[in-house]
C-alpha cells in the first residue's frame, strides 16, 4: 500500500509518499513547497486572499505529485497559523475547492498524541517512560506516556515563529532584557508543565521538529547527509552556549552558523530559548533528537487503524475550535 500526507506548516507545504509494509511507512519520495506563510501573517490574524490561493495552488500541486507516485488522495492538515486564523473555514473550504484536498487541521493536542506516537515507534519499548518536546511555527508540545500514545499532552502558544514576531521585531541583534524577557514568558508557561514532567520521571526524552534538528546540529551533533540512522543527542549545556552565540548575532548572519538555514535563521534564537527554558523547567540535561514527528505519526496511525480515524479528524475540522491550544489535558489511551 502507497500512501501520502501533506503538511501545511508556517513555512513550507510539505509532501511526503510512503510504502507501508510491514506496519513501517517507508518513504519514496518527499517534496516541499515554499510558502513563508508566518512572514506575512501573524499567529491569530485571518488569512488573505492571495496567501490562501498560494497555499491552494501547492497543495493541487503536491496532490499530483503524490498521483504521479502511485498515492491514493493525500492525508492532508494544517498546523497552528491556519488553525488559528479566524477565516480557517473559509481557507479550508478554498483549498477544497480548488485543488479537491480534504485539508483540516489539528487540535494541538492531536499534533502532540500523533508526534508522541511517531517517537515511540522510533525510539521503541526499550525507552521506557517517553517524554517528547516539539517546537513548532505557532505552537509548543509537550507529551509524556508509557504506551503507544501518551498519558497527557500539552499545547501551548510557544511556537518559534510567533514568539520572535512579539519579542524579536527587527532585524538585528537583541538586547539582554529582550532575550530575559523571552525566558520569563516560556517559563512562566511551562511551569505546571515542567513540573508534570519532573513528577513522572521519564527514562528517556526526545525532541523532533526542524528547530530541535537545526539546534543540534549547531550544538555538534552529526549532519542530516549521514542519514536517519545515525543517534544524535543535544545536550542542555550546549544549547545554552548555543544560545549564547545566536543572541550575540543578527539573523543575517545566523544563516552562517553550522545546521541554521537562511529561512529559519531568524527564528533560531527564539526556538533555542524555548527549547533550552522547556529542558530546565523539565529537568532535561540530554536528550534524542528524533527524525520521525507528526508527519510519520499520521502515516502510523493511518496503517494501524484505517481510514476512519481521518474521516473523524476531517470532520472535526470543519467545527469551529479555539483560537489557541488548551495548556493542559489528559490524553486518552483508546483515542
Amino acid at each position: 500500500m502507497r500512501i501520502s500526507v501533506v503538511d501545511v506548516g508556517s513555512r513550507t507545504v510539505r509532501l511526503v509518499v510512503a510504502d507501508a509494509q510491514g506496519g513501517v511507512p517507508l518513504p519514496v519520495h518527499t517534496a516541499k513547497w515554499r510558502l513563508r506563510l508566518s512572514e506575512h501573517v501573524k499567529t491569530g490574524e485571518a488569512i488573505p486572499e492571495e496567501a490562501t490561493e498560494r497555499l491552494a495552488e501547492a497543495v493541487t500541486e503536491a496532490s499530483r505529485t503524490s498521483q504521479r507516485w502511485g498515492a491514493a488522495g493525500p492525508l492532508a492538515f494544517a498546523t497552528t497559523i491556519v488553525r488559528s486564523a479566524p477565516n480557517r473555514l473559509e481557507v479550508l473550504r478554498a483549498v477544497r475547492a480548488r485543488s479537491g484536498v480534504e485539508l483540516c487541521t489539528l487540535p494541538g493536542e492531536v499534533e502532540a498524541e500523533l508526534t508522541f506516537l511517531a517517537a515511540r515507534r522510533w525510539m521503541g519499548w526499550r525507552s521506557g517512560p517517553l517524554a517528547l518536546l516539539d517546537i513548532g511555527g505557532g505552537s509548543f508540545e509537550v507529551a509524556f506516556g508509557r504506551g503507544r500514545l501518551p498519558d497527557f499532552v500539552a499545547s501551548l502558544p510557544l511556537g518559534a515563529g510567533r514568539l520572535t514576531h512579539e519579542f524579536f521585531p527587527v532585524q538585528h541583534a537583541p538586547s539582554q532584557d529582550q532575550v530575559k524577557a523571552l525566558r520569563r514568558k516560556v517559563r512562566h508557561q511551562l511551569r505546571d508543565v515542567g513540573a508534570r514532567i519532573r513528577w513522572e520521571g521519564p527514562r528517556s526524552a526526545v525532541v523532533t521538529s526542524r528547530t530541535f534538528q537545526q539546534l543540534g546540529r549547531l550544538c555538534g551533533a552529526v549532519p542530516g547527509r549521514e542519514g536517519p540512522f545515525v543517534e544524535r543527542e543535544l545536550r542542555r549545556a550546549d544549547l545554552r552556549a548555543a544560545m549564547t552565540r545566536l543572541a550575540a548575532l543578527p539573523p543575517t548572519e545566523r544563516a552562517q552558523l553550522p545546521g541554521i538555514s537562511a529561512p529559519r535563521a531568524g527564528q533560531s534564537l527564539a526556538g533555542a530559548v524555548i527549547g533550552h527554558t522547556a529542558m530546565k523547567v523539565t529537568g532535561l540535561k540530554n536528550v534524542t533528537v528524533c527524525p520521525w514527528a507528526i508527519r510519520e505519526g499520521v502515516l502510523l496511525r493511518h496503517i494501524e487503524e484505517g481510514p476512519s480515524w481521518w474521516a473523524e479528524v476531517s470532520r472535526l475540522s470543519e467545527e469551529t475550535a479555539p483560537p489557541d491550544p488548551v495548556p493542559l489535558r489528559l490524553a486518552s489511551a483508546t483515542s
